[in-house]
């Protein structure tokens, strides 16, 4: 008599779960946390393994060194072409149109230039005591296999076919995009439009999986800076709360200011009339989701002519991420602050241009703070590594700076409606 091999196998080792499916469990709950909630978790973990491991902890960064080298490579390609497409999809037109870039530029640079006089005057980062940077480290360990297979990772998206013998960095691309376009096989590709669109949802895409797992990132830095430097920083990032939170409510006033001067509309009608697009932005932390509440807002209860709040609201919301730019500016000189750089009027002059550059066409890139920081790091010199230390906060300080950006599309549309209000008939 012939048995299979499931005859063998006892019943009540076939209904116990496998081990597997207890892992897609509980990846499955890990995923159901927000964001802000698992980096508050990786957070609290990286100051116990910290605490307990010491000096030892620093093996722990190589997670963030990896989502950071990911993000790096990233970053200029999805600027890239969410830009394009903010070109290619906004509809501008009118006289109003000549007017609105010079609103958004003049916001923009305002919101930098209060970011920097803040952080240059309260220097939220002195003190902290980080010296060198977290990426020393791998010097020491040039042979260890984790820190070859690191090298091999792309620090941009198309420097390896530029670069002979980069075959990993390659494959690496190759699988991301194969992956990111599996269900995009059969899509029908009509005009350069469609084009472009395909390639900004497949990075945007390719973002989400990195994004997944910066909770680690933030558990590997906290906990390596923990264990070798103590608690200083933890001082530092409150001052850096407090200091970026000042500039937005300084900035908000400017907004304010201008209404007052500059349009029909009161700023305390404004406020009270905005208030659910306001609320809503603190709330989502996404001026892009907060776009069909604030365009209401503005024309049926402030009452905005249709193409002012339109243009504002609609058109502005992809150029205008004033609350983004100034917190990049903060950051950046933040950072600079506790590993004692002393950034040149130069580098903050390059901090400004690219924080303005960089906020175009952010407004539909998920954790676009997170991406584009790494754009302005990178151009003034820093050390990318220290980034997740500013995820430890971002998850308050991103709905606060998405606030501000929506604050500043109401004040582009009051600003172009003029200073009399158009009477509609009954």
């Amino acid at each position: 008599m012939q048995h299979s091999l499931l005859d063998f196998v006892d019943d009540n080792t076939i209904n116990r779960p496998t081990t597997s499916k207890l892992c897609t469990g509980l990846i499955a709950q890990w995923q159901t946390i927000p964001l802000y909630g698992r980096i508050i978790i990786a957070l609290v973990l990286g100051v116990i393994a910290g605490l307990l491991l010491g000096s030892e902890a620093a093996v722990l960064a190589v997670p963030g060194k990896l989502v950071l080298r990911l993000l790096g490579a990233l970053a200029p390609a999805l600027i890239l072409a969410a830009i394009v497409h903010t070109f290619m999809t906004t509809q501008l037109g009118g006289p109003l149109a000549v007017r609105l870039p010079k609103l958004l530029l003049l916001n923009t640079f305002v919101a930098i230039l209060v970011g920097l006089t803040v952080a240059n005057v309260i220097q939220p980062g002195q003190g902290a005591g980080l010296t060198a940077p977290i990426a020393s480290t791998e010097t020491v360990h040039a042979a260890n296999p984790l820190a070859t297979f690191l090298e091999n990772i792309p620090k941009s998206l198309l420097g390896p076919l530029a670069d002979d013998g980069k075959v990993i960095g390659v494959i690496f691309i190759a699988v991301a995009f194969g992956m990111a376009l599996r269900h995009e096989r059969d899509r029908p590709l009509e005009t350069v439009g469609h084009l472009v669109e395909l390639f900004l949802e497949s990075l945007i895409k390719i973002l989400h999986w990195i994004i997944a797992v910066v909770p680690f990132a933030v558990f590997g830095i906290v906990a390596s800076i923990v264990g070798r430097e103590g608690f200083a920083l933890f001082k530092a990032l409150g001052i850096f709360v407090l200091s970026v939170v000042l500039a937005l409510g300084i900035q908000a006033a400017y907004y304010l200011v201008r209404i007052r001067f500059g349009s029909w509309v009161r700023p305390g009608e404004l406020l009270r009339d905005g208030r659910d697009a306001l609320v809503m932005a603190f709330s989502t932390a996404s001026s892009t989701a907060t776009m069909p509440v604030t365009y209401a807002a503005l024309k049926d209860r402030v009452g905005l002519r249709e193409q002012s709040a339109s243009m504002g609201a609609l058109v502005g919301a992809n150029f205008n991420n004033d609350g983004t730019a100034l917190y990049e500016a903060m950051a950046a000189l933040f950072i600079a602050q506790m590993i004692g750089v002393d950034l040149s009027v130069q580098q903050q002059v390059m901090i400004v241009l690219t924080s303005i550059i960089a906020s175009v066409g952010a407004a539909g890139i998920p954790e676009a703070g997170l991406v584009t920081m790494t754009m302005v790091f990178t151009a003034v010199g820093l050390p990318v590594q220290y980034i997740p230390i500013l995820l430890t906060v971002d998850w308050f300080l991103d709905r606060c700076r998405t606030a501000i950006n929506v604050m500043g599309d109401m004040n582009v549309s009051c600003l172009l409606d003029g200073k009399q209000k158009e009477h509609r008939s009954p």
